[in-house]
C-alpha cells in the first residue's frame, strides 16, 4: 500500500531549523568551589547534580561550565508531562512516512556535550529510568524504538538540578537514582559576592546592587513566616534591571522583589517595608 505510513529504515537526524545548542556566556562569579567540582567530574566522566533553591543561579552556572569547556548544551526543563520520548526520541508523521527524530538526551549522546535536566525530579518516572545505564559505568542509552545502543563519547556529561524545598515526599528522586550522581549543593551567595554577581548580570552600580542584595538578605528571613521561598538572586538582577528604565523605583522595585512572590497583604506590607533598604540607592 503506498499511502500507508511506515517507519523509516535509518534514524533521522532533526531539521537543521531546530534549536539544538544553548547559547552560553562568559560572566559567571563563583561562590565556592563548584567549577573544581564540576571539571572533575566531567574529566572523571561523572553525572552531576545540582540541588539549591530557585534563582540561586544552578542553569547559569551550567551554561557557564558548557562555554568554559567548550561544549554544546541541551537544555530540557522538565515538568510532569516530561516522558521519556521528549528525551530520547519520537517518530513523527511527515507526508507518507514517519521518520525517527532524536531527542535532546540523544543528540547529546551522540554528538557530545553536556545535557541538562533542569528540575529533574518534575519528570514521569518512565523518563528518569532511562537515565540509569547512561548515569553509571556503562555510560550507555538504549534507544528501544530504533534498536540501538548508543555509548556516550569522551566529552558527554549528565547534569541534572532541582530544588529540594520545593519537592513533596511524592516527587523526590529513589535513592538508586541519586547515588549515580556527584552532587553540588547550591544556596543563595555570600552578600558581598551576590551584590557583584547583581551588579555583573545587571550592569547596575555596586551600591545599589550592595542595596538589593541587603533587602534580599532581610526577606529570605521571612521563609516559613509568611514566604514560602525568598527572594532569589535572579529576582534581585531583574529589579537592577527594571529600575535602569528610569520610571519611579518603588512602583518597580515591587514589581520586581514583592508582586512575583506573594499576594498576603501582611507580608506584602513587611516586604514594602524592607524597601527602604534600598530606594535610597535606587
Amino acid at each position: 500500500m503506498s499511502g500507508a505510513c511506515r517507519p523509516s529504515a535509518r534514524p533521522e537526524r532533526p531539521p537543521a531549523a531546530l534549536p539544538q545548542v544553548d547559547d552560553v556566556s562568559s560572566n559567571y562569579i563563583a561562590s565556592g568551589n563548584e567549577i573544581e567540582v564540576f571539571e572533575r567530574a566531567f574529566s572523571g566522566k561523572l553525572p552531576l547534580l545540582i540541588k539549591g533553591p530557585t534563582g540561586c543561579g544552578k542553569t547559569r552556572f551550567v551554561e557557564h561550565m558548557a562555554e568554559r569547556l567548550g561544549v554544546p548544551m541541551w537544555t530540557v526543563s522538565c515538568n510532569e508531562d516530561t516522558s521519556a520520548s521528549d528525551l530520547v526520541g519520537r517518530y513523527i508523521l511527515r507526508g507518507t512516512e514517519t521518520p525517527w527524530i532524536d531527542g535532546p538526551l540523544t543528540q547529546a549522546v551522540r554528538k557530545g556535550g553536556i545535557c541538562y535536566l533542569d528540575e529533574i525530579v518534575e519528570a514521569r518516572q518512565e523518563a528518569i529510568v532511562i537515565l540509569n545505564s547512561l548515569a553509571d559505568h556503562r555510560r550507555t542509552l538504549f534507544v528501544d524504538k530504533t534498536a540501538e545502543t548508543l555509548h556516550a563519547p569522551e566529552h558527554f556529561m549528565l547534569v541534572a538540578s532541582y530544588n529540594p524545598g520545593y519537592q513533596s515526599t511524592l516527587r523526590d528522586l529513589k535513592e538508586s537514582v541519586k547515588q549515580r550522581f556527584v552532587a553540588i549543593h547550591f544556596d543563595y551567595p555570600a552578600p558581598e559576592i551576590e551584590a557583584r554577581i547583581v551588579a555583573t548580570e545587571s550592569g547596575c552600580g555596586l551600591d545599589f546592587a550592595a542595596a538589593l542584595t541587603r533587602f534580599g538578605v532581610r526577606a529570605r528571613e521571612l521563609v516559613g513566616n509568611g514566604l514560602f521561598e525568598g527572594v532569589s538572586t535572579r529576582m534581585l538582577i531583574y529589579a537592577a534591571r527594571l529600575v535602569g528604565t528610569g520610571k519611579p523605583a518603588r512602583e518597580l522595585l515591587e514589581a520586581a522583589l514583592i508582586d512575583p512572590i506573594t499576594d498576603d497583604p501582611n507580608v506584602r506590607a513587611t516586604l514594602r517595608g524592607l524597601l527602604s533598604l534600598v530606594e535610597s540607592r535606587a
